[in-house]
């Protein structure tokens, strides 16, 4: 097992993230994907986390990250969602027929922890979700 480390820890924290379109609409395509993916990517930098797997589905998004253990999940979770809700919404046009408010994530969100799980299992987990 690899395990990260700062001054003062060693720890290895993996979080399985679930994140619903508002009204489950169907509107993730592939490039709105990495979009939203890109911009996971930049924040996380701000908040010492770092994407291990992405895959969508037309309704939502499955996030495998790793953080470290002064991360505020529940901010950064919540910057997240603002921040590319509204840039989402500035650069789709489209999404704005289908979702007339000014959110695009729903208000809630599924965070788990790895548990101890083997993180290639969860990896291909995520890798088998999406449109079939």
């Amino acid at each position: 097992m690899r395990l990260d480390n700062n001054n003062h820890s060693v720890f290895s924290l993996h979080y399985h993230l679930v994140l619903v379109v508002r009204y489950r609409k169907k509107v993730m395509d592939d490039t709105l994907s990495d979009y939203a993916k890109e911009m996971f990517v930049r924040l996380g930098e701000n908040y010492n986390i770092s994407l291990v797997e992405w895959n969508r589905d037309m309704d939502h998004v499955h996030i495998l990250f790793k953080a470290h253990p002064n991360t505020e999940l529940s901010k950064f979770i919540n910057a997240y969602k603002s921040a590319s809700s509204r840039l989402i919404k500035k650069e789709f046009p489209q999404v704005r027929e289908k979702l007339w408010k000014e959110y695009f994530w729903s208000r809630s969100f599924c965070l788990l922890t790895t548990d101890g799980a083997p993180l290639e299992m969860i990896k291909k987990y995520i890798e088998n979700q999406g449109m079939k």
